[in-house]
């Protein structure tokens, strides 16, 4: 299923964006920018701690030189308050000690360093006491020398002043990146938030922009229904709940007589002098509005105000308001007292219609029954005829004179002409009165069958010498089609047949057939021949019954055939015509239209 969304579903969802954008771009660097600042102040007071501890490392070691040095002087025999004062350092060291152990506290590589310091400093402060309560003698250069080899701390407070120096280095880079960092954030931030604000003011602008055209273009639709709604000659009227006019055109106005003052706010009943107080045409609106039905094409008749009577055709049908949550029913109404009458003369007419054609289907029986009645009655009589006149022409034999041979003669030819004119008559009658029986017939099958039929006759019409006549059949590709086999039989059988018989003058005659299917479903034939043609001024007598354009005496026929072909396409809602020319042949064209649906079941 494919989604759409709306204007204002994009404009929804791409404020929401925009506003999380704009969390994302305020909040976040603002957070980043605050835990940027807790570690610059992190990375500052570390290096702060190293500094701390290298201050304490300074007063540890200045601490040392005081005590050993004052020492060294008493150990001399001098003797004063400030070497006094500076031996009292020698108690101090500890606390010293103490306070770098707390601030070293983080690194135990440190600590171990402190602690060794400590065992170290205890006994050298402790050998700078006798030192310094000592006399020149060996036991003081041994105090001496014990200080000042067997403890050294001086290697120890430079590797843990290095450490420190390391730290520091790293932690002043740390916080120089920290710096930098935070110095990006901060400009990104400011660049970011910028573009915020472009985008912003443009999405702003064109929101502006494109809620002023929407406003234009909602004034300008108003404007036009408007105008339609004026312009509509059909009366329309918007009803509210109590059928008061909330909104009618020009038509309406004109057809009930409210032009000049304003119906709107009107009830119903009194607009156009009583034309709406039918109570019935009251509820039925009633139910359109309260229970959502709808009125179709109701018929309703009013008296207007000029006087006359008329039909008036209502619809309605509820809708709502687009400014209010009321409904409304729109109702249009027609003036269909003319269609009306109209409608009522036709369907007289109709009746009249009916009853002529159901007189015309009688005569037409009537006319078929009689018609097969006396082909059949003429039969006998004739068959009568001929026998005699063919025993009579045997009885006399030689002895008969050339007139009466001649008579006999006519009289035979007259009795074949009139058999084979009644045999064209009752198939005529036949093709008119049998029930259809359709299926799937191949109309390549049946021209074949035909062609094969006729090719038969002209050889057995063979001259004396044995000379056939030379037809040349070009036969395209035929469908298959649904429709009466024995009548699509008649058919081909009469058209191939004149077309080879109105060939016969030619040495080389050339008969086409071919088909094409139209757009509509329906397909068309053509039969096609090089024979003597017609005067197209007499084509309209081609197709009745006994009309002919040739004489008798040169292309023998009945003059039914083609009356046949018509009522066979008549019957299956086809039609035929003809297009020739005087000794340039002749073209049939005949239309087989789709068979209906029920012609499949």
């Amino acid at each position: 299923m494919a989604y759409r969304f709306t204007d204002e579903g994009w404009d929804r969802w791409r404020f929401a964006g925009l506003a999380l954008a704009a969390l994302l771009i305020v909040v976040v660097p603002s957070l980043l920018l605050l835990q940027l600042s807790r570690d610059s102040v992190n990375a500052a007071n570390w290096v702060a701690h190293t500094q701390a501890v290298s201050a304490r490392l300074y007063v540890l070691q200045a601490d040392i030189r005081d005590v050993e040095s004052a020492a060294l002087t008493m150990s001399k025999g001098v003797s004063s308050d400030a070497l006094r004062q500076r031996m009292r350092r020698a108690d101090d060291v500890g606390q010293t000690v103490g306070e770098l152990s707390s601030l070293v506290s983080d690194s135990p590589e440190q600590l171990v360093r402190i602690g060794r310091i400590t065992s170290m400093l205890e006994r050298r402060m402790a050998l700078a006491k006798q030192i310094a309560d000592s006399v020149d003698s060996p036991r003081q250069r041994q105090l001496i020398e014990e200080m000042t080899f067997s403890y050294p701390i001086r290697d120890i407070v430079v590797e843990l002043q290095r450490h420190e120096e390391q730290l520091l280095a790293r932690r002043v880079a740390a916080a120089q990146r920290q710096q930098r960092l935070s110095t990006l954030v901060t400009w990104s931030t400011l660049a970011a938030q910028l573009l915020l604000l472009g985008l912003v003011l443009w999405l702003l602008k064109r929101q502006i922009g494109r809620r002023t055209r929407a406003e234009q273009r909602l004034l300008q639709a108003s404007a036009r229904a408007s105008a339609v709604l004026q312009t509509v000659r059909e009366p329309i009227v918007l009803l509210n709940a109590e059928q008061r006019i909330v909104l009618h055109n020009a038509a309406f106005a004109e057809l009930y007589g409210v032009e000049g003052r304003d119906a709107n706010g009107q009830p119903l009943q009194s607009i156009g002098d009583g034309a709406w107080a039918d109570p019935i045409i009251h509820q039925r609106l009633a139910d359109v509005l309260l229970r959502g039905r709808e009125l179709w094409d109701y018929e309703h008749e009013q008296r207007g105000v000029d006087g006359l009577v008329r039909i008036m055709l209502v619809n309605a049908r509820r809708m709502p308001l687009p400014d209010s949550d009321d409904e409304v029913v729109l109702m249009t109404v027609s003036d269909i007292t003319l269609q009306r009458a109209v409608q009522l003369r036709v369907e007289e007419l109709n009746r009249q219609l009916e009853g002529k054609v159901e007189q015309m289907a009688e005569v037409n029986r009537e006319l078929e029954a009689f018609s097969y009645s006396v082909s059949h009655d003429l039969r006998a009589p004739l068959r009568h005829v001929a026998g005699f006149s063919d025993k009579l022409a045997r009885h006399l034999g030689e002895d008969a004179d050339e007139r009466s041979r001649h008579y006999l003669q006519v009289i035979g030819d007259s009795a074949r002409r009139m058999a084979a004119l009644i045999d064209d008559l009752l198939v005529y009658s036949r093709l008119g009165r049998g029930a259809m029986r359709l299926q799937a017939v191949d109309m390549q099958s049946l021209v074949a069958d035909t062609r094969a039929l006729l090719d038969s006759n002209l050889r057995a019409e063979a001259g004396a010498d044995g000379a056939v006549r030379d037809v040349q059949w070009n036969i395209g590709p035929l469908p298959v089609l649904v429709a009466d086999e024995n009548m699509m039989r008649q058919v081909w059988l009469n058209l191939l047949g004149n077309a080879v018989k109105y060939t016969a003058g030619r040495e080389h005659a050339l008969i086409e057939v071919s088909a094409q299917q139209l757009p509509d479903g329906s397909h068309q034939f053509t039969v096609r021949d090089n024979g003597t043609g017609f005067d197209m001024q007499y084509a309209g007598k081609l197709f009745g019954v006994f009309q002919r354009l040739h004489k008798a005496s040169d292309y023998p026929g009945t003059g039914i055939g083609l009356a046949s072909v018509r009522r066979v396409l008549t019957r299956h809602g086809g039609r035929i015509w003809a297009e020739a020319q005087v000794d340039q042949g002749a073209t049939f064209h005949f239309i087989l239209p789709p068979p209906a649906p029920e012609a499949h079941s």
